[in-house]
């Protein structure tokens, strides 16, 4: 382990810190939308923090492959709004946006399955509100952009990035790209993994979500 490292028990652990950090950004009345799976109950522990003026829903976005090569990350699609590509990706395997029209249609359709199997409300309680997109990190952040897309057309009076760990390279590209605030309790100038740091980082079932947001 890399000295220094700043390592978190669980994604309760890590919403708790991320909360602390939160505090400091002066939100009014903020709502938090966990990416599901793992940012859900990230946010819950942030909004735990921040009181009970801060409220928590759940957003989903999807990652798009090539079709037959599921480990392919190609970009990604929330529920609403337009993909986010990698283009490098895209080019190297010869494609094009055109060509994955398909596993959009699809990925966004399951996105928007999910939102409703969670019961998310946040096209309702977004607009004029300030909004905080949690995730347990962000390695690429093309599935965060494209959430963040979603959450922009909805209207909020303000929106926030913010995640336990997120890397170097990509909030300065998000910087870039998106232009928005990106908050973090760690910016590790080398990353590997956001799984790296977490003590446990198990898989999350729709149960699991479920029951974070006391809907299960």
């Amino acid at each position: 382990m890399d000295a220094g490292r700043v390592v978190f028990r669980n994604r309760i652990d890590a919403g708790r810190a991320l909360g602390v950090v939160l505090a400091g950004v002066d939100l009014d009345r903020p709502l938090l939308v966990g990416l599901a799976r793992g940012g859900v109950p990230v946010a819950v522990a942030a909004a735990a923090v921040l009181g009970e003026a801060a409220e928590v829903d759940v957003g989903v976005a999807r990652k798009v492959t090539r079709p037959g090569r599921p480990e392919a990350g190609l970009g990604a699609v929330a529920s609403d709004g337009e993909p986010v590509w990698f283009t490098v990706a895209l080019e190297r395997q010869g494609l094009t946006p055109d060509a994955l029209a398909g596993a959009v249609a699809e990925e966004r359709a399951e996105a928007r399955r999910r939102e409703a199997a969670y019961g998310a409300t946040w096209r309702e309680r977004a607009p004029g509100r300030d909004v905080v997109l949690v995730d347990d990190g962000v390695a690429t952040g093309v599935t965060a952009l494209a959430a963040l897309r979603a959450l922009e057309a909805a209207g909020p009076s303000r929106l926030v990035l913010g995640a336990p760990v997120i890397a170097a390279t990509t909030a300065e590209r998000l910087a870039h790209e998106w232009g928005g605030e990106v908050v973090a309790v760690t910016v590790p100038p080398r990353f590997r993994a956001v799984g790296d740091h977490y003590e446990d980082f198990g898989q999350l079932s729709d149960d699991d979500v479920r029951r974070a947001l006391g809907r299960g």
